[in-house]
């Protein structure tokens, strides 16, 4: 299939936006069942039952066609698909049958998107069903009140589920409602964010769904529960100031946390906000940055040669996968495309795509834990990471790394026996006899702010580290007091940078410092204190989230018993901007290059 280029053009219109959802979409109509009601993309299994995966590919891509719908779009094949599969899947006599649900079943998490449907696309979505399908799914969407749901983000898909039987006048759960709400509340902490869960951590899952669905809530209860509507508004307001900082100016956002095969899902809130009538940003702002954003994703490699958004990130990667990430999961990526329910004469519609304001190059984020760099082209977070793990894959790489990037991703291991498989970028690691180690829970006493991080852990038993990270104008400074029981080896990593063979690429190693380069991006790693000497490490592929091959420079110790302290300057910072808003030259390199 051949690769379409999308620019701004393709979002700068209501039509134009529209071709594109559409030119996104319809690679999947093949895949619909003869009933419509299962959407079959691939053999790859979940953690959850394999007849739950092509009902989830057939509910993810409302996530895009009830804005497209209810904006006034038109397309006669989607909505016989919708029609039939919404009447067959609910109906037990029929071969697409999705079965009755269990506690923390996973198609509670499809619900929602059915429900967005009934809430703002009532015509291609409920009006067509007979009186008889609209009884079977009203029965079926009841399975939500019957059973448990994570003590999570998936309490608003009860929550959102009920409201929709509400306004489409059927039966519902306000019990269901009210005690989901108070979850939520239960979660909230401070200035627009939310803990996903009981000491759960602040990723993606605001924007995707805690203050996104706070704000679908308010569209419909503004006359009934004006006072908690108002503190949803207000909240949304707040948690824009801070996100607005997690985009970088090309329309890249931080690579951070779980569920990154959502991949453009990263900008729903903004998509939502606009749908809400809330002007969370001005509104060039955040039509630059949605369309932006949009651009910078679909113009990657993430879709098969069907047509089909696969799992994975930058690229097709079951490694980095979660366990519950089935072929159709991706779509939830369409979330963002809610503006595309904005009425013709909306202004979105004629403003300019403005670029991002002025924005602090080293902020700290109190209430997302973080403190955030940035250059012309890039964001990173330097986070303390985690203080204790979950059941979900690769908590470690996706959250208790030292830096995670825009640009650069972050990789996960595929196994600790060679430094290659273990591929630790931004992460200081240890080997110990055969295998490698690295940090994965912080101890609760860390320290953040404006300065900096203070944060102690263990990588395992006899090695206790005490890491203080420092941002500098051109990157962060570790600084580790090691107290080690035994002699090994460590390696205190940088970024992984792209080192396809297919572009320019160098490397460089010399006395204390290792380089990579690619063609705009650097990275820069250098022993300061400790006898470091410089390598450049060649992960295993497929290991990072953005590049399929990438290099790694790094600052290598001898770590003797006892203790001792090491510090090693990442550079990867382009603080001066250059003529036409390119970034300015990389600082000196401590090695001469090789390519």
């Amino acid at each position: 299939m051949e690769r379409y280029h999308y620019t701004e053009a393709d979002f700068a219109s209501k039509s134009a936006a529209q071709t594109s959802l559409l030119r996104l979409l319809d690679p999947l109509k093949p895949f619909y069942s003869p009933g419509g009601a299962r959407v079959e993309l691939g053999a790859t299994s979940a953690h959850y039952e394999n007849d739950a995966m092509p009902m989830e590919a057939f509910a993810r891509p409302l996530w895009g066609l009830v804005p497209f719908w209810a904006g006034g779009g038109r397309d006669a094949g989607f909505e016989a698909l919708i029609a039939a599969g919404l009447t067959h899947g609910p109906d037990p006599a029929h071969p697409d049958y999705w079965h009755t649900c269990r506690d923390f079943d996973q198609k509670f998490c499809e619900m929602p998107a059915i429900a967005y449907g009934l809430l703002f696309a009532q015509k291609r979505v409920w009006d067509p069903l007979s009186a008889r399908a609209k009884d079977d799914l009203t029965e079926w969407l009841w399975e939500i009140d019957r059973h448990e749901c994570c003590a999570c983000n998936w309490q608003w898909f009860a929550v959102l589920t009920n409201l929709a039987l509400k306004v489409v006048g059927r039966p519902y759960s306000r019990e269901r409602i009210e005690s989901g709400l108070a979850m939520m509340e239960d979660y909230y902490d401070a200035g627009g964010w939310y803990r996903d869960g009981a000491g759960g951590e602040k990723d993606y899952y605001n924007p995707f769904v805690m203050v996104s669905f706070g704000l679908l809530y308010a569209i419909f209860m503004q006359r009934e529960d004006p006072e908690r509507c108002a503190q949803f508004r207000q909240r949304a307001h707040e948690f824009a100031q801070d996100f607005l900082h997690w985009f970088a100016n090309d329309g890249a956002a931080i690579a951070y946390g779980r569920s990154m095969t959502y991949r453009f899902a990263q900008a729903s809130f903004f998509a939502v906000s606009l749908l809400a009538g809330e002007e969370v940003l001005p509104l060039p702002v955040l039509k630059g940055l949605l369309v932006r954003h949009l651009v910078w994703w679909l113009n990657r490699p993430i879709f098969d040669n069907a047509g089909v958004l696969s799992i994975g990130y930058g690229y097709p990667n079951l490694q980095m996968a979660e366990s519950y990430n089935a072929p159709g999961s991706p779509y939830w990526a369409f979330f963002s495309f809610a503006f595309l329910a904005l009425p013709d004469d909306h202004p979105f519609w004629a403003a300019a795509c403005a670029p991002l304001p002025a924005l602090s190059p080293c902020r700290y984020l109190p209430h997302a834990n973080m403190i955030l760099q940035r250059d012309a082209g890039n964001v990173v977070a330097l986070v303390p990471g985690r203080t204790e793990l979950d059941e979900h894959s690769h908590t470690v790489e996706k959250y208790c790394k030292f830096a995670y990037s825009s640009r650069f991703g972050f990789s996960v291991s595929r196994a600790p026996y060679t430094l290659a498989q273990t591929a630790p970028d931004s992460m200081l690691c240890f080997k110990v006899g055969r295998l490698f180690y690295v940090k994965d829970v912080a101890e609760p006493d860390y320290i953040i702010g404006e300065e900096g991080i203070t944060v102690r852990w263990s990588p395992l038993e006899g090695i206790r580290v005490t890491t203080r990270i420092l941002p500098t104008p051109e990157g962060h400074l570790r600084e580790h007091t090691i107290e080690s029981e035994f002699a090994c080896e460590a390696y205190d990593c940088g970024f992984a940078l792209p080192a396809d063979d297919r572009q320019e690429t160098a490397r460089a190693a010399e006395g204390p410092a290792a380089t990579v380069r690619c063609e705009r991006d650097f990275c820069t790693a250098v022993s300061l204190e400790g006898g470091g000497r410089g390598e450049v490490l060649i992960p295993d592929p497929n290991t990072n989230l953005i590049c399929p091959k990438t290099a790694i420079p790094m600052a290598v110790y001898a770590i003797h018993k006892g203790r001792q302290r090491v510090q090693t300057r990442f550079d990867y910072l382009r603080p001066a901007a250059g003529p036409a808003g390119e970034v300015g030259s990389a600082p000196a390199n401590a090695a001469g290059w090789q390519g």
